[in-house]
């Protein structure tokens, strides 16, 4: 199955940045793609480079609203399974939020970021709240589909209940800049969390500059057995593609050993309790 992972900058202009995202759904579908997944806020500025102000939350949008509903449109054209991020309205509250739509346009759900970080141009605890939907994996029909948004992804503990959940591949939307940690660090913590749980993880990430950061691109695909599959470039719009086969999850060490042998009793786990 080949699954597509779409790099693009937003600028400040959210129907523009929308309309692009829809134009590179469309062409990764054309190029066969069953799934494609975007970026964090791939349709609007990264807003947390800014500490949050009194009007900040007015910027979020209701899910299912005019982002879903968008892309709900054209995955029940193309057949294609869409894997969005955006800034989430609810009531009073607001999530980093990403909303999974199946290929007949369903909704087949929402994962909202868990673990909210505040540190230099990443000011995310005034902006979300923290997620309350846990570690939900989406049976789509691309398969049993997770989301680790951004920060989860450091958390070996929500990486695992995606794969105690069941999920085959782990959609990765990041707001990564430039220079942000060590070089290599982020592609090896994907490598990792593959090799451990038994699945694909698909990292896309953010690029261009913007009023305070430069985001790297540089999105990947790691296999069940810890190998990147697919790299794209950094700096540069573009919709990176890879084959999946999640028969190789099957034979994984992760699914053969490493989770066959857990023993959450011992260590409290929360995961599969």
């Amino acid at each position: 199955m080949k699954i597509a992972l779409v790099q693009q900058h937003a600028t400040v202009n959210k129907a523009e940045n929308v309309a692009r995202g829809l134009r590179a759904f469309e062409t990764a579908a054309r190029a066969g793609a069953a799934l494609v997944g975007f970026a964090e806020l791939a349709f609007e500025p990264f807003y947390p480079q800014h500490p949050a102000g009194p009007g900040s939350r007015g910027q979020a949008e209701p899910v299912p609203g005019p982002t879903t509903d968008a892309f709900a449109a054209k995955a029940r054209e193309l057949g294609v399974v869409a894997v969005l991020n955006l800034f989430e309205r609810a009531s009073d509250r607001t999530f980093d939020c990403s909303p999974v739509i199946d290929a007949d346009g369903t909704l087949a759900g929402r994962t909202r970021m868990v673990h909210i970080t505040e540190y230099a141009c990443f000011h995310e605890q005034g902006y979300y709240t923290p997620g309350d939907t846990g570690a939900p994996v989406y049976r789509t029909r691309a398969g049993a589909i997770g989301v680790a948004i951004c920060y989860d992804r450091h958390y070996p503990e929500y990486m695992r209940a995606l794969a105690v959940g069941g999920a085959d591949l782990v959609i990765v939307p990041q707001a990564g800049s430039v220079g942000e940690w060590p070089e290599g660090l982020y592609e090896a913590e994907m490598r990792v969390a593959a090799f451990q749980n038994g699945y694909f993880t698909a990292l896309c990430n953010r690029v261009g500059r913007e009023e305070k950061l430069t985001f790297g691109g540089e999105s990947f695909v790691c296999g069940p057995d810890g190998r990147v599959i697919a790299r794209a470039p950094g700096g540069a719009d573009t919709i990176l593609y890879a084959e999946v086969d999640f028969a190789q999850n099957a034979s994984s060490h992760a699914r053969q050993l490493f989770l066959q042998h857990r023993r959450p009793e011992l260590y409290g786990d929360w995961v599969g309790r």
